[in-house]
């Protein structure tokens, strides 16, 4: 996947209130399906589709609690594509700082160009 897909796909993950506040929940510690559905109040069958979408996006991984219980499942977040996010918000911002260094600087100038 582009570096561009990726965060098309992270952006429209986070587009939704519940996975958002499941993240929010996920970056305190990693928590099981039914803690996350009690915490936010929900039905198990609704945060799952909200974990499927985060999990197929990549913002979480699953692990296994107990090897010989594949029912015991542990969500939490996976670093990579919050890096990727906020090195595009960083671009994003450098491009305000610099239009707003400019900005500064003409309004410094003064009236037809010349510095007070």
């Amino acid at each position: 996947m582009t570096a561009g897909r990726a965060l098309d796909s992270t952006l429209a993950a986070l587009a939704d209130p519940t996975r958002r506040r499941t993240i929010e929940l996920l970056r305190q510690r990693p928590r099981r399906p039914g803690e996350l559905a009690t915490a936010l109040g929900v039905s198990p069958p609704v945060i799952s589709r909200h974990l499927r979408v985060l999990r197929h996006q990549g913002l979480v991984e699953e692990e296994r609690g107990d090897p010989r219980d594949s029912r015991l499942r542990v969500y939490r977040l996976r670093r990579e594509p919050f890096t990727d996010l906020r090195a595009w918000l960083d671009r994003v911002e450098a491009f305000w700082a610099e239009q707003l260094g400019a900005f500064k600087a003409h309004a410094e100038r003064g009236p037809r160009g010349r510095r007070p």
